[in-house]
């Protein structure tokens, strides 16, 4: 999520969506006290304070109103700047009717980026934070096991929820193809389209109501075709929950 940050994954690695909580964060709070969400869009440390740029989202612009409010007044932000700028050529999708463009400051240790980053869980481009927890998309090139002992250790320094949502190897990434054999007809249709318009991609381009749209069929029914291929489809890479 740096601006600057060039690390890459030597093999593929496998990718993983994390679901975030942790004390002392004003990102958290936030988003749990207004209902409005943010997208973190570009993090730098500089003596030991964050600078961030956010993208606040809401349904209203009351909303957003409130939620750039309470930011302003928690204890644990230092400084938080509106930009009178929109979303620029970095856009990004933004669920929601309302927008504003923040820049804050905070204190380094409030932070879960460092305790990720030093453990080599290379972090995507944004973080979708709503409702009290942050949502990472991450990559790293180490073996189920290694990656449980590093977010454990992330665990323990922060005092930290961290669920994983998803997992993908790095067979897992690319064309589908090849790994969709043992899928019903629908399935196979139903997960090819959803990877081709950028249903897996970070944020999403598309919701499942796009696809249901998209593929004339409901809602409901494109979530159980993407469930069932996203099922077999990780356990014929051995990739799974513990």
């Amino acid at each position: 999520m740096t601006g600057g940050d060039t690390r890459q994954s030597r093999g593929g690695g496998t990718h993983l969506e994390l679901d975030v909580w942790h004390p002392d964060c004003w990102t958290l709070e936030v988003t749990r006290e207004t209902g409005a969400g943010l997208i973190a869009r570009g993090l730098y440390t500089v003596d030991g304070t964050v600078q961030a740029r956010f993208t606040g989202y809401g349904e209203t612009e009351a909303a957003v109103d409130a939620l750039v409010e309470s930011a302003r007044d928690s204890a644990l932000t230092d400084t938080v700047h509106e930009l009178e700028t929109h979303l620029d050529d970095q856009f990004v999708s933004v669920p929601g009717q309302a927008t504003r463009e923040l820049i804050v400051e905070y204190p380094t240790e409030r932070s879960i980026y460092e305790p990720l980053v030093s453990r080599s869980f290379v972090p995507g481009a944004t973080v979708d934070i709503r409702d009290g927890r942050e949502y990472w998309a991450v990559v790293i090139d180490e073996d189920r096991a290694e990656i449980q002992r590093r977010l454990d250790g992330v665990r323990a320094e922060m005092d930290a929820e961290v669920e994983v949502c998803r997992i993908i190897s790095s067979a897992g990434v690319g064309s589908t193809a090849d790994r969709t054999g043992d899928l019903s007809r629908q399935q196979s249709r139903v997960l090819e389209h959803a990877f081709e318009h950028g249903y897996y991609e970070w944020p999403r381009q598309v919701t499942a109501t796009d696809l249901a749209a998209d593929l004339d069929i409901s809602k409901a029914t494109v979530l159980e075709h993407l469930r069932k291929a996203e099922s077999k489809v990780l356990r014929a890479h051995g990739v799974g929950r513990d």
